[in-house]
């Protein structure tokens, strides 16, 4: 058995209730449920929130919300895997077989069912304990700078100060959409980008929506698409 995961806190701050904020014409966490739905790949798609208007949105988009999530996971420092972890145990303690967990950020308005399937396919392939979605740095940064308060500008790494960029290895961050696991690595407590395998993807299909800023980037970038 396998569920996805969406985790929807209801204490966002720096955009008041983005988790179920109106974007694009669609609560934003719809878009979330919309894609694990579309995969037939999951069993149960849950919303793990500690927040009752946000359990009504999921539930009205085909989501379930089969437990609340207790406080002391929902607060500004809480990490991801501790909340994916909870949810895996709470279907284990109901008598599930729990295989895998997909965990789906609540804020991915442009996410692609045929990603969470393709990553998934990785995630087989390499029997990983992660999988997860990577892009590409577009400047290098093992040509990265420091800007002191006095003095001239500064290379992090000095030696490659005349080295071409294309000369330089590539390097990828993570894309924060979406994480697959095998549900005893949430269970334990595996760190995910350390013990992951990357599934690359492109970054016009990524925005990271934490401000009012991002959230306007987001929204023209929709009306391109």
């Amino acid at each position: 058995m396998k569920i996805a995961v969406i985790p929807a806190r209801g204490g966002s701050k720096r955009i008041p209730r983005k988790n179920i904020k109106v974007f694009d014409g669609l609560p934003m966490i719809a878009y979330a449920i919309r894609a694990a739905l579309e995969t037939d790949i999951f069993s149960n798609v849950v919303v793990s929130t500690d927040d009752e208007e946000i359990s009504e949105v999921a539930r009205s988009y085909g989501a379930s919300v089969p437990f609340m999530r207790p406080k002391e996971l929902a607060n500004d420092h809480t990490v991801t895997v501790p909340v994916i972890g909870h949810a895996v145990s709470w279907f284990n303690n109901e008598g599930y077989t729990l295989e895998a967990a997909c965990c789906i950020y609540p804020c991915v308005p442009f996410i692609k069912s045929t990603d969470l399937t393709d990553a998934y396919q990785l995630f087989t392939e390499k029997n990983a304990d992660y999988v997860y979605p990577v892009v590409g740095f577009h400047s290098s940064p093992w040509r990265a700078m420091t800007r002191p308060e006095n003095g001239p500008m500064k290379f992090i790494f000095p030696e490659n100060e005349l080295t071409r960029t294309q000369d330089l290895p590539l390097c990828y961050q993570d894309a924060g959409m979406f994480y697959w696991g095998k549900a005893s690595s949430w269970v334990n407590g595996l760190r995910m980008h350390s013990n992951g395998y990357g599934y690359i993807m492109s970054g016009s299909d990524i925005v990271d929506i934490d401000n009012e800023e991002d959230w306007t980037r987001a929204e023209r970038i929709a009306q391109l698409k």
